[in-house]
């Protein structure tokens, strides 16, 4: 599972490569970070940008588009 970070949160790359918790829906999963998000409006907001698998993993509707989550740094 992965996920691209806004661009606050990918901090120059400094958690490519790391793990995040990704909680949503009463699930939590981990996540691969592999990318900053893109946007032609700018990415600054707090958005995670992810897989199909990780939202079928947290039980989320992907017709919906955005969802409410929390995550946190996931490294173990």
């Amino acid at each position: 599972m992965v996920v691209a970070l806004s661009t606050g949160w990918f901090s120059n790359m400094s958690r490519c490569g790391h793990r995040i918790k990704i909680t949503a829906n009463g699930n939590s999963v981990y996540a691969k970070v592999v990318d900053e998000c893109d946007s032609v409006h700018g990415c600054d907001d707090d958005i995670v940008d992810a897989s199909p698998a990780v939202w079928n993993a947290l039980g989320l509707d992907q017709s919906t588009g955005e969802q409410d989550i929390t995550w946190s740094d996931g490294d173990e």
